[in-house]
């Protein structure tokens, strides 16, 4: 299985120029790993960048967190401040399996109006991992 990472990875990198790959791909290893054993994979960047991008009824990943994930979010109802998505500036960002299944958990649903997919949450963590 962890051939299998290695492969999505490095599919998703090829010609990037991404200096943080090695600590980013441990960081999220298990979480694919877990995704893999659900069906999904390969991950792609490209994918996961897509869906955060992606408006469902005027809601979107970046109504909150906003495009440029190395810049503070505002929650869109609340108002209360969002830092950084990006694990290049947060630096406790996709480190906990738990915390990430709980925000996939609760912002699919609000985004998407469904839970998110095996595969569309390896798509977003290996985009948010190049971050």
């Amino acid at each position: 299985m962890c051939a299998l990472i290695a492969i999505s990875i490095s599919a998703a990198s090829h010609g990037a120029n991404t200096p943080s790959w090695p600590q980013s791909a441990e960081r999220i290893g298990s979480q694919l790993q877990h995704y893999q054993a659900q069906g999904a994979g390969p991950f792609s960047a490209a994918a996961g960048q897509r869906l955060w991008l992606q408006d469902t009824d005027r809601r979107s990943c970046v109504s909150c967190h906003g495009a440029n994930v190395t810049r503070s979010g505002q929650h869109q109802n609340t108002h209360k401040p969002i830092e950084p998505m990006a694990p290049s500036i947060t630096a406790h960002r996709l480190t906990d399996a738990a915390n990430i299944e709980k925000w996939f958990s609760r912002n699919c649903q609000w985004t998407l109006k469904r839970d998110c997919s095996a595969q569309e949450k390896g798509d977003i963590l290996l985009w948010l991992s190049t971050q």
